[in-house]
This record gives C-alpha cells, structure tokens and sequence, in this order.
C-alpha cells in the first residue's frame, strides 16, 4: 500500500480500500487530502498568477486608453483653439470686407457727386453760350461776330435794332465726335446774360426755321458732355409722350418735366420715372417698352 502510495498514478481499486484496516485507510485519507490540497494550491497559485497577470494588463490597457483619451482630448483643445483663432480671423477679415465695401461706397458716391458737381460747374459755364451749325461753306472765313449779328438781324429784326453788347466772345470750334472729320466747324457764341439767351431762343421757336442768307442753320443750346448724353437718354420718352397730350419739355440742364393728372411732374433721371410709373397703371401701360 506505501508502495502503491508513492505511485499516484496506480489507484487502488474499491476491494482493496475495503480490505484496508483503519489506520492505514486513514493514512490514505489523509494522503489524498494532501494531493488534493496540493493541488488546489497549485491551482489556486496558477489563478492569482493569471489574475494578476490579467489585472496587470488590464491595467497597461487603462492606462494606454487613458493617454489615447488625453491625447484626443488634447487634440480636440488644440482642434478648437485653431477653430477659434480661424474664426477671429474670419471675423476681421469681414469686418476688414466691410469697412473697405463702406469705404468703396463712398470714394464711389463722393465720386458720383464729384462728378455730378463739375457737370453742374460745367454747364452754368456753358449756360450763356449757343452753338452754331451749318452755316453754309464759304462763310466760315467771316468774322463769327459777324455772322451771329446777321443772323440776329435776319431772323429778329427787332433784336437786331438792338446795340449787341451781350457777346462777350465769338469764336469756331473743331467738330466734337471726330476731329479729323472733313465737315463744317461749329461756331460758340457766348453771351454775358442769360435773359440774351433766352430772347434769341424764344424768336428762334417763333420763326420755327432759322436761316442765315436764306440757308437753314441750326442754334442749340451748349451743354457738356455728360448732359447733352443725359438728354439724349431721355429722346424716345420725350417723342412718345409728345403723342400722348403729356406736353412733355426739358428742364435745365437734363430733366425731364411733364404734365400727369393736372400736375407738373419732373425727374432726374429713368428710374425716378419707373418707380413713379409703377404706381399709375396708365403712365406704366405707355411707357412700358420704353422703361
């Protein structure tokens, strides 16, 4: 049985336990509670070994998440510190935007009412003057003075009695749209009054065709540039209401003046007229093609 004891391999078989006297059956109790202490021990060893194991790689793994977890967190303090410095960024340059549109509107409106106020300069320069046109070839080497004091006297005898003191300068002037053009130059008449002006005008509009030596001319009104296109933008309006009992009529230097349900309307400019049009139906219906 000792022998069969060192060797746990060999069991015993249940007749031989049973043949066993008590004390040696009790020395194989016991010896079995060793082998199986023993090996609860081992067992019990190899478990806290694989549990510490374990608890230590879970460890490493909580401490690689938490330093994922502090470099992600880093990265989205860092994301957000570039978000808000672009955003401030963004910010200034709209605000830069802003101030340069602002500044841009208004070198663009001090622009504008620079130019409108040299027009204006301009034509009260040249409210006094009256241009001359075709006067026939041949004349042009008469002296300019000359020529306008007989058309005066031609077309208004009773101006003509008149001691003509109101020009104060008579001169030609080249062929504005093309200089190089081979045509009649026109001749600048430039009165020191007004009112002068406006005499030769109205006899002008009396007589209805002013001529010099028999040949029709033409007198018109001296405008800059600039007015003398703002008026002509206003030609196909002007011819149109002509039809239509408007009594349509220039206004000094370029608008455009008109009768509508009994009263004087005037306006500077189309859109003046559009947004005053589209709130009388009949004056819309009439001009609609031609705003």
């Amino acid at each position: 049985m000792r022998e069969k004891a060192k060797t746990p391999e060999n069991q015993l078989s249940n007749e031989e336990i049973l043949s066993l006297q008590e004390k040696d059956f009790r020395l194989l109790m016991l010896k079995m509670m060793q082998d199986i202490g023993n090996k609860l021990e081992a067992k019990m060893d190899n478990l806290q070994e694989t549990l510490t194991k374990e608890i230590q790689d879970i460890k490493l793994k909580q401490e690689e998440m938490q330093n994922t977890i502090t470099e992600i967190k880093n990265s989205l303090e860092a994301a957000n510190s570039r978000i808000q410095e672009a955003e401030e960024r963004i910010s200034e340059v709209e605000d830069r935007l802003v101030e340069i549109t602002d500044a841009e509107q208004k070198r663009e409106k001090r622009l504008k009412t620079n130019e409108e106020s040299l027009r204006e300069l301009w034509d009260n320069v040249k409210r006094n003057n009256i241009r001359i046109i075709a006067v026939p070839a041949g004349e042009e080497r008469e002296e300019t003075k000359k020529i306008f004091e007989e058309i005066i006297a031609e077309n208004s005898p009773n101006m003509g009695k008149e001691p003509l003191t109101q020009i104060q300068e008579a001169q030609r002037v080249p062929y504005k749209i093309n200089p190089r053009r081979n045509t009649q130059r026109q001749i600048l008449i430039q009165l020191t009054k007004i009112k002068d002006k406006e005499k030769i005008w109205k006899a002008a509009r009396e007589k209805k065709q002013v001529t010099y030596k028999g040949t029709p001319i033409r007198l018109f009104a001296d405008f800059s540039a600039e007015t003398l296109q703002a008026r002509r933008e206003w030609h196909d309006i002007l011819n149109m209401m002509k039809g239509k009992t408007l009594q349509p009529r220039f206004l000094y230097p370029a608008r455009l003046s008109f009768i509508f349900e009994g009263e004087n309307k005037t306006f500077t400019d189309k859109q003046k007229l559009r947004e005053f049009s589209n709130a009388k139906a009949a004056l819309q219906q009439t001009l609609m093609e031609l705003l």
